[in-house]
């Protein structure tokens, strides 16, 4: 009857007889008639509401891209449309994306991406041998020789057999199994599958995860979402955010009165601290400090003997984001599971099988990360020269960052012992505090907002990473150019005497 009326008020075919005789046109008028007699219906309730929705996922929270990044983007927009502003420019100190902030790739690792990309540049002689032989061993290992299929849902097998012989290398000889190794989509996808095996019970049972304060955002939100209990262990910053083992045993004596304390998470070097523990994570290649080194857990358990070895349950991770590449958007990442009983390890294969498969050409970024050029290839002195440049430029900033923060009254900066993050902190008066609680606003969030709309500059607060009560910070990375990043750092000291002064 509808479509009747629809073709009528069209001025379709008016005469044309129906099936029982009748015009469409009469047929149309008596189906008109009875729609109008019919009571009109109340719109459908919506039934996804913020009061219907998971409510672990509305629980979750995310500093680094919250909402001191939305209100910067509205400051973007306004300057497109020429409002004028103390500044000419927003500078995104809020997150670590190296290239964003002017890094310049590796040359040997975007060649082979672009080969394994575009195989027909495998004949072009602008591209060396060794980049040649690394991208036809990974197409070779890929469906149809093409990044464009799908893998197993474990990642590729010869990439996979890198890992292994990288994480032996880097250990001075202790085995890794290839068959441990699970490519991921950078590291972020493996920490939250893992989480997603471990979390179980319900009410003091229920599985608590420890995690250092100050953390990265990453930890407590996927624990939010998971419904798990969240165990924070405090970092000692006033020791150059150590980790104290009286602290750890505090949490875990805590926690046992509410949750079952099962995982620790350890990010090393500290993110955002910047504290280069002695052993794991992301930022290995990111260790400044002439007195540190990184030690990976692995290596340490094996030096403790086979009670530890063989038994502790490690899960570790790395990616293609930070350390010297800086290659955030290839998304490419592994991690290794050791000790891991056999039907756990087939229900974390039948996990990531939902998925499908990590992104493929992640997995070959990942693949050149592990396996760089070496003595005597062609590639080797350039891509030795770019390295070193990245961390040495990096080593600079930190000690800059250090420096001139701690000639800031109000403000002090730990030595950034590693990874790309200052988190220094920041003295806010009273009458600060004042202001921000009648704002709605925890007064670091509030002294960056403050920032943000005088200077330009994006950080994060600290309280988007937990801390001490009655201490306040910020996160900021260090990425900028060497001359871009002192601007940025006399810029804040200037705010921050303005600041003290306004509040005083």
């Amino acid at each position: 009857m509808q479509r009747a009326a629809a073709l009528v008020r069209r001025g379709c075919c008016p005469r044309t007889l129906g099936p029982w005789g009748r015009s469409q046109s009469s047929a149309a008028a008596e189906a008109s008639a009875v729609l109008k007699v019919r009571p009109e219906r109340s719109r459908r309730e919506r039934i996804l509401t913020l009061e219907s929705m998971n409510p672990q996922v509305k629980a979750v929270e995310y500093a680094v891209r919250g909402p001191i990044v939305l209100k910067a983007g509205e400051i973007e927009l306004e300057l497109q449309r020429g409002i004028k502003k103390p500044f000419t420019e927003v500078i995104r100190a809020n997150i670590g994306d190296a290239h964003a902030m002017g890094q310049q790739p590796i040359t040997f690792l975007r060649q082979v991406m672009a080969l394994c990309t575009y195989p027909n540049l495998l004949d072009s002689p602008s591209f060396p041998e060794d980049a040649k032989k690394r991208a036809r061993r990974i197409l070779q290992a890929c469906g149809g020789n093409s990044l464009g299929s799908y893998s197993a849902s474990q990642g590729v097998n010869c990439i996979r057999e890198d890992v292994a012989a990288y994480i032996t290398r880097r250990d001075g000889g202790v085995p890794a199994d290839p068959d441990n190794i699970y490519l991921t989509t950078g590291a972020s996808d493996g920490i939250s599958t893992i989480l997603k095996i471990l979390v179980s019970g319900g009410g003091k049972s229920r599985t608590g995860v420890m995690i250092p304060i100050p953390q990265y955002p990453l930890y407590s939100a996927v624990i939010s979402e998971l419904d798990a209990i969240q165990v924070n262990y405090y970092l000692d910053e006033d020791n150059c955010w150590a980790l104290n083992v009286n602290e750890l045993r505090r949490a875990v004596r805590q926690a046992k009165e509410h949750c079952n304390p099962k995982v620790l998470c350890i990010i090393n070097p500290g993110n955002p601290t910047g504290l280069c523990f002695t052993s794991l994570g992301v930022y290995q290649d990111n260790v400044y400090s002439p007195d540190c080194k990184f030690h990976s857990f692995k290596k340490v358990l094996y030096e403790m003997g086979p009670e530890y070895s063989s038994n502790v349950e490690l899960a570790s991770f790395h990616s293609t984001s930070k350390g010297y590449m800086g290659e955030c958007g290839y998304r490419g990442g592994y991690m290794e599971v050791i000790n891991l009983h056999p039907e756990i390890k087939g229900q974390l294969v039948k996990l990531l099988s939902v998925r499908l498969c990590p992104p493929v050409s992640g997995q070959a970024a990942m693949d050149i990360v592990v396996n760089p050029p070496v003595p005597g290839e062609e590639s080797f002195e350039q891509f030795s020269r770019e390295k070193e440049s990245v961390l040495g430029n990096l080593a600079k900033k930190a000690k800059l960052t250090e420096d001139l923060f701690n000639q800031v009254p109000g403000i002090h900066c730990n030595p950034l012992q590693g990874a790309m993050y200052a988190f220094p902190r920041i003295f806010i008066p009273t009458k600060a505090m004042e202001a921000a609680q009648a704002h709605k606003m925890a007064p670091d969030m509030f002294y960056c907002m403050k920032l943000l709309e005088e200077t330009g500059i994006c950080v994060v607060p600290g309280s988007g990473f937990g801390q001490r009560e009655g201490t306040y910070h910020f996160r900021m990375t260090i990425l900028p150019p060497v001359e871009k990043l002192k601007t940025v750092l006399q810029k804040v000291k200037d705010f921050h005497i303005k600041f003290l002064e306004k509040y005083a």
